[in-house]
């Protein structure tokens, strides 16, 4: 088969490599019929994720097509559509019995495209399967669908939920990419007063008014001063950090209230300064994570209702063969203007899964 493989910093390519077997009774091959890039990944060909060996195939998000189950897998079977998670589950290890699947001790956690190969590829094994893939309904697209692999869950989980978004709240998003605009759609769920966003380009900033935005914010042109304005001074009842950087999680502790949350989502790859002699007295909640996926599921149903935009986070499509393109595209995303690039082939409607015949 085909995949993107990493070779080092800096160096990846779309090339043959063997196709991937079962190897344990809880895996599942799946084909690939959609799949996403994130900004992880260009942190890993950076060289940013030292865990990540060169010749590891790349990516964690996919949807496809159930081709082969191991002997204990009891969830799916050839011929199924399902989601593949980014996150992994052993189901045994006491954080997945806590539902803290992203700290998995048995072997999951985020292992596609870190420590096993990955989705990005024309099939891939998927372990734990029972607890790491999900079967899609008919309704959703490929193509909308895939974005419930990580940047939902994990806007929703380590964003909305760490923030403890309520009714009322007045809610910043720093950082209107893809987790933040996907941040602004889920904090829409919990039916805010207002969520203001704040990001350096205007195409983003367009889309996060175009998503429910009440307010929309350049980072270079004071936004500390607006969310000031905007509470009478108080401050933003929830922050929500969706960028990585020293400057916007120092910004996110600038513009929030006393008592108020701030939710870093954002990977950070540099360290930043914790003004403590200005929060120790403001009672603030920061809190951290990884994704648990455990929200998939309702997530799922909420996209299928209607109640999640999916399409409108793509801006760009390829087809699989296209995938160094699409990282070109993806990584240039200031000049791009890239929100969430998907590749994948035709869909269709129905697959054809072997059968046994009934006939003597």
């Amino acid at each position: 088969m085909k995949a993107l493989v990493f070779h080092g910093p800096g160096q990846t390519s779309w090339q043959d490599v063997p196709d991937p077997s079962v190897k344990d009774a809880a895996d599942v091959i799946v084909r690939v019929d959609a799949v996403t890039l994130c900004g992880t990944d260009l942190h890993i060909v950076k060289g940013d994720v030292p865990e990540v060996e060169p010749g590891r195939i790349l990516g964690h998000e996919a949807v496809g097509t159930v081709v082969e189950t191991g002997g204990d897998v009891r969830t799916v079977r050839p011929g199924d559509r399902v989601l593949i998670s980014c996150i992994s589950a052993c189901g045994r290890c006491r954080f997945c019995r806590e539902g803290r699947y992203g700290q998995c001790r048995g072997g999951g956690g985020w292992v596609l495209g870190h420590t096993i190969d990955g989705t990005q590829a024309e099939y891939v094994r998927v372990p734990f399967a029972d607890l790491s893939v999900h079967p899609l309904p008919s309704s959703l697209a490929s193509h909308d669908a895939v974005l419930l692999a990580d940047i939902y869950p994990t806007s929703y989980e380590v964003g909305v939920l760490n923030g403890e978004v309520r009714p009322g709240d007045t809610v910043v998003v720093v950082g209107a990419g893809p987790i933040g605009l996907a941040a602004i759609a889920a904090a829409r769920l919990y039916s805010p007063f207002r969520i203001i966003a704040v990001d350096l380009a205007a195409a983003r900033l367009a889309a996060a008014r175009d998503l429910g935005a009440d307010a929309v914010v350049a980072a270079r042109e004071q936004p500390e001063r607006l969310v000031e304005d905007l509470t009478d001074g108080l401050g933003a009842d929830v922050v929500i950090e969706a960028v990585g950087v020293p400057e916007a999680f120092e910004m996110c502790t600038r513009m929030v209230r006393p008592g108020g949350r701030v939710a870093n989502i954002g990977v950070h790859g540099r360290p930043a300064t914790l003004h403590l002699e200005d929060l120790w007295i403001k009672d603030v909640t920061i809190t951290t994570g990884l994704v648990d996926t455990r929200s998939t599921p309702m997530l799922m149903r909420m996209m299928a209702a209607g109640r999640l935009p999916g399409a409108e986070l793509v801006t760009h499509r390829f087809e699989l063969r296209q995938m160094e393109e699409a990282y070109d595209v993806f990584s240039r995303a200031a000049d791009t203007g890239a929100l969430k690039v998907v590749l994948g082939g035709p869909q269709h409607d129905t697959v054809a899964a072997a059968v046994p015949s009934r006939e003597p």
